[in-house]
């Protein structure tokens, strides 16, 4: 079914270059915006640049031209054609025709804001995109962010540029869902009908919600999709902090757990277990990779595995 995505659709944004939300941004979140910046360009720069280009090539390549041949030259590369036609030895080079487009599906529902650490998954989640949008840009990529919560909640055409990777991470930090819940299948099938052209999509979230397999194939089957799964420790395993009350980050409704239970935290870690097991199998059946990072733990090691193992699988 073709879903009615006009550009007058209020998830699509509005702005133009310059341009800004009505209301003033606060002063401590311009500040971790230029934090986030600082340190995703050097980890850019320092490790990703070359990594980046090596997994995600172009579409193919084009013919860029012909020059003499030079000592050392790979003979393989010799215009035949040329060299019968002029007499002179002539390499044929190529450059990669890219024109690749990345987009960032990024879960701010509450639960994203929610937790036991200074650093919430929400802020965790938007310098991971920061690292890949500048690796994507420094590429002559585009880059593209699509918000949800248990709906689509905003739609960032893709672009280039730094500025717009700045723009990328302002919207995940300063995301504010009129929705409560998480609906990872709904904004795949909102991704499926607006981003026509094949993209390569990270999908970021703590998938402690269920995936509809159906909506997750038919997304895997138009993108290369990427699950980048960002959590606490604390989503997977209570600890024994006795009788808390604990309040539901979605619905906002009160609850007493008895955390010093061994039963009760055996529940509720067999439960993230299941959630776990039954996406692994679907991401499986549908060649969908995952990258799981841990908010308080540096994510760089996991980023870097992902490169080489997609490396690897392409070499």
């Amino acid at each position: 079914m073709r879903l009615p995505f006009a550009r007058k659709s209020p998830l699509y944004d509005p702005l133009r270059p310059g341009e800004t939300r009505p209301g003033s941004i606060p002063p401590e979140l311009l500040d971790r915006i230029r934090a986030i910046e600082i340190k995703a360009r050097r980890l850019v720069n320092d490790l990703f640049l070359g990594e980046y280009h090596a997994v995600f090539r172009g579409r193919g390549i084009e013919f860029d031209e012909l020059r003499p041949y030079l000592p050392g030259d790979d003979i393989r590369s010799i215009d035949w054609k040329a060299l019968a036609r002029t007499g002179t030895p002539m390499i044929r080079r190529y450059r990669e025709d890219r024109d690749l487009t990345v987009m960032f599906v990024v879960d701010v529902s509450a639960s994203q804001r929610a937790g036991s650490h200074p650093q919430t998954k929400a802020d965790l989640a938007a310098e991971i995109c920061a690292v890949l949008a500048l690796a994507a840009i420094r590429n002559k990529d585009r880059v593209g962010l699509l918000l949800f919560a248990s709906k689509p909640e905003r739609f960032v055409r893709p672009s280039g540029g730094a500025t717009h990777v700045l723009r990328v991470v302002r919207e995940i930090l300063w995301a504010h869902p009129r929705t409560s819940g998480t609906d990872i299948g709904a904004a795949l099938e909102y991704l499926t009908g607006v981003q026509r052209r094949r993209a390569t999509v990270f999908l970021v979230s703590d998938f402690l919600a269920e995936v509809d397999p159906r909506r997750l194939r038919a997304a895997a089957r138009r993108h290369d999709l990427i699950a980048i799964r960002v959590r606490e420790p604390i989503d997977e395993n209570l600890p024994d902090a006795g009788i808390v009350t604990i309040r539901d980050s979605e619905t906002g409704r009160p609850a007493e757990v008895d955390t010093s239970s061994k039963e009760v935290r055996e529940a509720y870690a067999a439960h993230v277990a299941a959630l776990d097991r039954e996406r692994r199998l679907a991401f499986g059946t549908v060649g969908i990779d995952e990258i799981a990072v841990v908010v308080g733990t540096d994510y760089v090691p996991a980023l870097l595995r992902f490169f080489r193992r997609r490396t690897v699988g392409a070499a």
